[in-house]
């Protein structure tokens, strides 16, 4: 047998074309690319040939060629920060965006935006290259300047996230108002009195949306807040439980725990057991969770679940809504607190 030669080893393993596509079909290059963008005058069961064995080679458009051609990348650029990792919301929100992208021609490029870094320099670097069509951001501040840069130089965007500026942009965002309200009132269903709340970083735009309804819930039930000033969902893990350790040897100690992310509700509980204290009898905790997991750990958290796969095809929808028409009205949508697997309401068999 005589050995293969690398110029054969280079032939088979070459990326298909258009070419390859129109050579397999029998059709010329200009109704395979015609077919491939849904042209119009291209009959449908011609489309679905050139779908089929493209699918079955495993063709991918050449991006190098068409920016050449289109000025166009295909990609939206995912700003993903490390806090959102550590949380487990992001492998739920790429999962939607994905979703959604699936039937188009964009890809997802995630950009890390490790803690504590510039929140600015991944958008001024994919202004300054290029580098993609659309881009999806999270952790949105009341005055954002990433969103004030990108409308000043035209870039399609969406934001998981509202500011209290003027601007009018595509966004979805989870109603933290109506969490924090609900999750008052579950607490003071159970006969709880004192509250701590686990809460988001101050410099974010849904920090004052959570303390709104949870100081309008402690107005209206007649309950004591506990306070906890010394950590955020930012904090690790130890200092969480450190200063809810702190919070539960206090003189007022809480009977009520409310926490903002899923992820906190471990150095929660063991800051419980630490003081010797029973989730459910001594203490409830009521949490937010990315997917129905907490009642897993303990069926007594009031868990409250937070659609990020949801939030994920709403926010890719608003960017390519965008893409399409700059001028047309931005996609803007809110969800709101999903209770459908938390716990029956019991009253606390101790206060």
């Amino acid at each position: 047998m005589k050995p293969t030669t690398g110029r054969s080893r280079e032939t088979s393993n070459a990326r298909p074309t258009l070419k390859t596509i129109a050579y397999m079909t029998g059709l010329g290059v200009t109704t395979v690319s015609r077919a491939l963008k849904d042209a119009p005058d291209i009959a449908e069961h011609t489309k679905e040939r050139v779908r089929l064995v493209a699918k079955q080679l495993g063709y991918m458009p050449n991006r190098a060629g068409v920016r050449l051609r289109t000025g166009k990348t295909n990609v939206i650029a995912l700003v993903l920060s490390m806090e959102e990792e550590i949380m487990g919301m992001s492998g739920q929100m790429i999962f939607g965006i994905s979703d959604v992208l699936s039937d188009t021609p964009y890809h997802l490029v995630l950009m890390p935006q490790p803690i504590h870094h510039d929140p600015m320099a991944p958008i001024r670097y994919i202004l300054d290259t290029g580098s993609a069509d659309g881009v999806i951001i999270s952790r949105i501040a009341p005055d954002d300047p990433r969103i004030a840069l990108m409308l000043e130089r035209g870039m399609p965007f969406a934001a998981h996230g509202r500011t209290e500026s003027d601007h009018d942009y595509p966004f979805h965002d989870f109603d933290n108002d109506a969490y924090a309200m609900d999750a008052v009132e579950r607490l003071a269903e159970r006969g709880r009195k004192r509250i701590v709340c686990l809460q988001p970083p101050s410099h974010l735009t849904y920090y004052r949306y959570f303390r709104a309804g949870f100081e309008r819930g402690l107005s209206r039930f007649g309950l004591q807040e506990t306070p906890l000033t010394s950590v955020s969902t930012d904090s690790s893990l130890s200092e969480i439980r450190n200063g809810v350790l702190a919070a539960l040897s206090s003189s007022t100690p809480p009977d009520g725990v409310i926490a903002c992310s899923g992820s906190s509700a471990v150095p929660i509980m063991a800051a419980l057991r630490a003081r010797g204290l029973k989730l459910g009898k001594d203490v409830d905790l009521v949490a937010k969770q990315p997917a129905d997991f907490l009642n897993w750990i303990s069926p007594e958290i009031i868990a409250m679940s937070e659609d990020f796969s949801q939030a994920g095809r709403e926010l890719a929808r608003a960017v390519l809504a965008r893409i399409e028409n700059r001028s047309s009205p931005p996609h803007q949508s809110i969800s709101k607190p999903d209770w459908s697997n938390a716990p029956v309401l019991k009253t606390a068999q101790s206060h």
